[in-house]
């Protein structure tokens, strides 16, 4: 009898073992997509690409690429750090003054982080952003790009959807690659619906700035549009309507 009982038990705590591994899990790309949680980019024959920066404001960087998105008449969408926010609140105006997107980004950049140490931060950085501009976030993309099952259920039931980038428009500017390297990596891959992944703080983003110097007039002149993720989600909706 007691020999069942500890095989029962035994059993018990496999089970939860096993829940709790699934629910830490990352299910993949096509489940998300197909729940609307996670965005990495739409399909359509619309030239519309969403640029994207992490990691900011930061008092050098996110002016100079401020002042290149208006020359171009181009929108961005700004994943910012909720510190940072605090530290440059004029920034976090600008930016929305001229018509781009401001989204949550975490508090501390943290690399690791709980289920609800992330609810605590997306909180802490909402209410800045909302003191700040009075308005709230609606996007949030999870630092390093890493997920999982319980990361994304946090940042939906808190009212966030999760944003990522076209896997192949990762500039990987944080590495400071060289500015060529920048620039073929989003040229050579750009295609309509792509969100690319810039960093316009977090460094020396000078590569970052000079590389766009580039890169939007060229995709201007391919006939690209710029545009906000929320922007991108719109034509995204329309386009499953037709």
């Amino acid at each position: 009898m007691k020999s069942l009982g500890v095989k029962i038990g035994v059993l018990i705590v496999l089970f939860f073992c096993i829940a709790y591994a699934t629910s830490a899990m990352d299910r993949g790309r096509p489940y998300y997509e197909k729940k609307g949680y996670v965005l990495w980019g739409i399909k359509t024959e619309e030239k519309v690409i969403a640029l994207t920066f992490d990691d900011g404001p930061h008092s050098t960087y996110t002016p100079q690429i401020l002042d290149l998105l208006a020359e171009y008449h181009a929108k961005a969408t700004f994943f910012v750090i909720g510190e940072r926010a605090e530290s440059f609140p004029d920034l976090i105006l600008q930016i929305g003054k001229d018509g781009h997107e401001i989204a949550n980004h975490t508090y501390s950049h943290p690399l690791k982080i709980t289920p609800d140490k992330l609810k605590e931060e997306l909180k802490k950085t909402n209410e800045i952003i909302h003191d700040i501009t009075g308005t709230y976030p609606l996007f949030y993309r999870p630092v390093g790009g890493s997920y999982n099952d319980r990361i994304i259920n946090t940042a939906i039931e808190n009212g966030y959807k999760v944003i990522m980038w076209s896997w192949h428009q990762d500039t990987e500017d944080w590495k400071t690659p060289g500015v060529n390297k920048i620039v073929k990596k989003v040229l050579s891959g750009a295609s309509p619906g792509d969100i690319v992944l810039f960093h316009d703080a977090g460094g020396d983003r000078s590569q970052t700035v000079k590389a766009l110097e580039e890169i939007l007039p060229e995709l201007q002149k391919q006939g690209y549009k710029f545009v906000t993720i929320s922007e991108l989600i719109e034509i995204n909706s329309m386009s499953v309507k037709h």
